[in-house]
């Protein structure tokens, strides 16, 4: 079987460094705000362009405490694609606030920039882009939006580590960017692990206050903050990673291209886009067909892992009921949730492995 993600591939190369790391940490008792963190908010804030990082919990938490460094709250809406995985939508309510859900552009499966203004009324607050499946938004168009109706923007980056839109990383375009470290992410910790970067040093300021129960000193707290901090193992862990990411992107871009070369002219499939103006980092290949799901059984009758990012709509997820979302608000996202599928893709993907893929696929097709 070809899984969808191989964790045990990736943790192989890197086996002897990680163990020596984590046996540092547990050597010095170095568990919480330790040296090791410090390093890799510094060394991470660095690769990505940005003057701080803050380490947190994990990539919900990123998203949600840089809202709350925001002061965006109850009464407030943030516009979100409908087309993302919920935690970027249940960081804006866990602040009180409200998503407004807006449609995905039809070719990168980002959210559609050119129907953010259309959402903004007299309670936006800020908008929230999601550099989905490692693509980048269109930037500049919702930066100008931004600016010109006093929005802040917080980018949910958190399947985009090392992507590039014209010729910058991610997330050094808004006020605040959010990251994700969750294990199977192109930079992916032993757990749960999460990032803010920001140019800011007022909100890196407030963030380092909210991650921390508000704590200035050992027992006294400024403001009511929260228990969300990255941990010193998981930073190790990261900083070792970090050093191999560009490789590991490149690795994954490798592997579109000859996926691209294996699966073109075949009728039936769409493969994905990658704009001139972006590097895509591939942190998932996605693909789309008509009849899904028997044509998932098959890949996997022939031995082809696979997955669907993400088979709901956030307007049509139950959690989000309350708001009165209806099949018909969000067309785009609504008839690609019945058609993506993602095959696999990770650094270590061989050239058989993917001739597999790419046999199992155009089987699967005439089928």
């Amino acid at each position: 079987m070809i899984p969808l993600v191989d964790l045990k591939a990736q943790h192989q190369s890197i086996a002897s460094e990680v163990e020596a790391a984590i046996k540092n940490v547990c050597d010095n008792s170095a568990f919480i705000l330790s040296d090791e963190m410090k390093a890799f908010e510094a060394e991470f804030a660095s690769y990505c362009g940005a003057k701080h990082g803050v380490g947190v919990a994990n990539g919900t938490e990123a998203l949600f405490l840089a809202l709350r460094a925001l002061d965006i709250g109850p009464g407030d809406e943030v516009i979100v694609p409908a087309n993302t995985f919920i935690a970027t939508a249940a960081a804006v309510s866990h602040t009180g606030a409200t998503p407004v859900f807006v449609d995905c552009d039809p070719e990168t499966y980002c959210i559609d920039a050119s129907k953010i203004s259309s959402a903004i009324t007299s309670r936006t607050k800020a908008i929230m882009p999601v550099h989905l499946y490692g693509h980048a938004a269109e930037m500049d168009t919702i930066m100008s939006l931004a600016r010109a109706n006093g929005l802040k923007v917080v980018e949910d980056c958190a399947q985009a580590h090392g992507t590039h839109y014209k010729g910058r990383q991610v997330g050094v375009f808004g006020d605040a960017a959010g990251f994700s470290f969750y294990p199977s992410k192109t930079l992916g910790a032993y757990g749960d692990a999460g990032m803010v970067i920001t140019n800011s040093d007022e909100i890196a300021e407030k963030l380092r206050l909210l991650r921390d129960n508000g704590r200035t000193s050992w027992y006294e707290h400024a403001i009511i903050g929260y228990n969300s901090r990255l941990d010193g193992i998981q930073a190790a862990v990261l900083r070792i990673k970090l050093r191999r990411l560009d490789g590991w992107v490149e690795a994954r871009r490798s592997r579109a291209k000859r996926y691209g070369e294996l699966l073109s002219g075949i009728d039936g499939i769409v493969l994905p886009t990658e704009r001139s103006d972006v590097r895509h980092s591939y942190y998932v290949y996605v693909v789309r067909v008509k009849n899904r799901d028997e044509f998932m059984a098959k890949l996997k009758e022939n031995g082809v892992g696979c997955g669907v990012h993400y088979p709901v709509p956030l307007h049509l997820q139950p959690a989000y009921a309350f708001l009165g979302g209806k099949e018909g608000d969000h067309p785009v996202c609504e008839r690609y949730a019945k058609e993506i599928v993602s095959i696999p893709m990770y650094p270590e993907l061989t050239e058989e492995q993917q001739l597999q893929v790419a046999t199992a696929i155009r089987e699967a097709i005439s089928a």
